[in-house]
């Protein structure tokens, strides 16, 4: 996990890398859970004979489960020690460019892209790149926005 004393420490490093998170396991019990929650229930997701005979050759994580792991990722990936609270304010971009399959392991690697100062704190676009273990390709890119407050 990467370190930063201030929020305005920041400003300096747009376009730069600013973390890197730890691993975080996509088990067929998560994929479960989250259509729970969700009501998608789609076989690929949660029926591990049928997507045996599917294109995938198992069960896939949602693509929103993917985008739904990114708050835990920024939390292992760095903090800011001055920042009291922060809130998601959107996204601008976002891309599910390869599927994850149960059992896999994914982690973010993110890029600052803009700091914009606002009152008490400051707007972040920040880039996520989901790193799928073992393969080249992503698995998903986002820019998330977010507030930080001081």
């Amino acid at each position: 996990m990467r370190h930063f004393e201030h929020l305005h420490d920041l400003q300096a490093l747009v376009g730069k890398e600013i973390g890197i998170s730890e691993w975080i396991a996509v088990e067929q019990q998560r994929i479960d859970q989250f259509a729970e929650a969700t009501g998608d229930h789609q076989w690929i997701h949660v029926d591990p004979v049928r997507a045996a005979d599917g294109p995938f050759g198992k069960t896939i994580a949602h693509g929103f489960l993917t985008l739904s792991l990114v708050p835990e990722m920024f939390a292992t990936a760095f903090d800011i020690r001055d920042v009291r609270m922060g809130v998601n304010y959107g996204l601008n971009r976002v891309r599910f460019t390869a599927p994850v399959p149960s059992g896999s392991r994914v982690r973010g690697h993110f890029v600052l892209k803009s700091y914009e100062p606002i009152d008490g704190g400051a707007q972040l676009a920040v880039e996520v790149r989901v790193e799928l273990e073992g393969s080249t390709k992503p698995a998903c890119v986002a820019e998330t926005l977010s507030r930080r407050f001081v």
